[in-house]
């Protein structure tokens, strides 16, 4: 290839580069003048390379332009002086008027005798960015406010008594074990603990011990190496390292196996983990809340729990009242419901009929306050009209008791699996015929959630539904 047709190949394969750059690029002549100009340049500023060509860069009106009006003369701009100008975050006014945030950097080139002979500029838009940016940041803020204390609906003695222990929780960095039943908010007593802490700037990371297999666990808890096991594919970190600095939620701490067990007392005990197929320990910084609405004690004594990790979990323990003993936040608690679906639904609920709230003051509640948020979103679908009657709750809490209703046995009473023996395959099966293989009821009557029902019936080979 003859040098003057190499020379325009080469021209032409460097123009097809610039011109498929996500990023903007123009250059500037040894006057200053604008004398290319790439497509990603005509999408950032708005104005075509007609309209830019043989203009300065005061077509941009850069924000941080060495904190000057840029000049005509690029001779008395400081980019020739300092020769490149550092990459900085500033503002570019789009053709339209708007600003457009974005990274720029320029350099000098000089060709062999020292003279220049023009600039580069390069610039990267920073749009998509600054909007993901924006979205973490109402994120977080909308994260903090779900969390906040006043969340925590009740002014009973013993939601006194809550409020009292999570700030006292706040305020210090003991490990703490929140206990309750099924549906009392402990995720919100969690959250409430990490965003009054001096860790709230760091993430609240939530893993529920229940929904995962012990291989799956290990893994999500601890991360893994690239070839640890079959499909892992990459390194990965695991939650304990994705919440450094700050806080791990562990929800259903009852259901960890012995293995299990064993590394997480490791990690309360050295503040290091290992991850699955490495042997390198890694130090972690973070604070462990757990939950369960199993009596751990009991479990203990059972020998299905560490006595050691026990009493490492409840360093500082929290008990969640159930909604049947402190029935006087109902009240409170169905006007925030109706505040929130209102919001929601654009509806003008503004109360219930005394009926109806007597219903709900004399339903024994096993599902707690999750049941009675449901119950109220149940009768906004119904109601279309400013007050929630009784014939708009659902027909469980409308019933009275033996009515049809799927009741437990005084054995397995509705207080979660403690005061009888544990859960078995034909105990479950009873429990399902009774209430018409509904998951989520048999999770309410016998104090589990519905995830850990549908693991047991997987467990003990149970189908979903009835056999014909």
């Amino acid at each position: 290839m003859e040098p003057k047709t190499h020379a325009i190949w080469n021209a032409r394969f460097f123009n097809m580069i610039v011109n498929s750059m996500a990023d903007g690029v123009f250059t500037m002549d040894a006057l200053g003048r604008i004398s290319s100009w790439n497509p990603a340049m005509e999408r950032i500023s708005g104005y075509t390379a007609e309209e830019a060509l043989g203009k300065t860069c005061g077509l941009l009106q850069c924000s941080r332009c060495f904190g000057q009006e840029c000049p005509a003369d690029i001779h008395k701009c400081q980019i020739v002086e300092q020769g490149v100008s550092e990459a900085k975050e500033c503002r570019l006014r789009h053709k339209a008027g708007h600003d457009v945030e974005v990274i720029k950097n320029a350099n000098v080139v000089r060709d062999e005798q020292g003279t220049i002979i023009g600039i580069v500029e390069t610039v990267t838009d920073l749009t998509e960015l600054s909007s993901a940016r924006q979205k973490a940041k109402e994120a977080a803020l909308r994260l903090a406010e779900i969390h906040r204390m006043d969340n925590i609906i009740g002014k009973s003695p013993a939601m006194r008594q809550v409020f009292q222990n999570v700030m006292a929780a706040a305020s210090s960095e003991a490990t703490i074990l929140v206990h309750g039943e099924s549906g009392t908010g402990k995720e919100l007593v969690a959250g409430a603990i990490h965003f009054n802490s001096e860790r709230k700037h760091a993430p609240l990371v939530t893993v529920n011990c229940s929904a995962l297999s012990e291989t799956l666990l290990e893994s999500e808890l601890f991360g893994h190496v690239k070839g640890a096991y079959t499909g892992a594919v990459r390194d990965r970190i695991g939650r304990f390292e994705e919440a450094e600095g700050g806080t791990v939620f562990l929800d259903e701490i009852g259901e960890l196996s012995p293995f299990i067990q064993v590394k997480l007392l490791r990690v309360l005990q050295e503040r290091e983990i290992e991850r699955v197929g490495e042997s390198r320990k890694r130090k972690i910084d973070i604070r462990i809340i757990t939950a369960t609405h199993q009596n751990l004690y009991t479990r203990v004594q059972e020998g299905s729990f560490r006595e050691d990790l026990y009493y490492r979990l409840k360093v500082f323990p929290i008990r969640l009242p159930p909604l049947r003993e402190r029935r006087e936040d109902i009240p409170l608690l169905v006007n925030h419901f109706i505040s929130s679906m209102n919001e929601k639904t654009g509806k003008m609920v503004r109360n219930l009929s005394r009926k109806a709230m007597r219903t709900l003051m004399d339903y024994h509640w096993p599902g707690n306050v999750r049941e009675l948020e449901n119950a109220i979103e149940h009768a906004f679908v119904l109601c279309n009209r400013q007050q929630i009657e009784f014939e708009d709750l659902p027909i469980e809490i409308r019933q009275p008791p033996g009515y049809g209703a799927c009741e437990m046995p005084a054995h397995s009473a509705p207080t979660g699996l403690t005061g009888r023996k544990r859960l078995t395959r034909e105990t479950l099966i009873d429990v399902l015929e009774e209430c018409g293989w509904n998951k989520a009821e048999v999770g309410r009557r016998v104090g589990l959630s519905r995830t850990a029902i549908w693991k047991y019936m997987k467990k003990w080979d149970i189908p979903l539904q009835p056999e014909e």
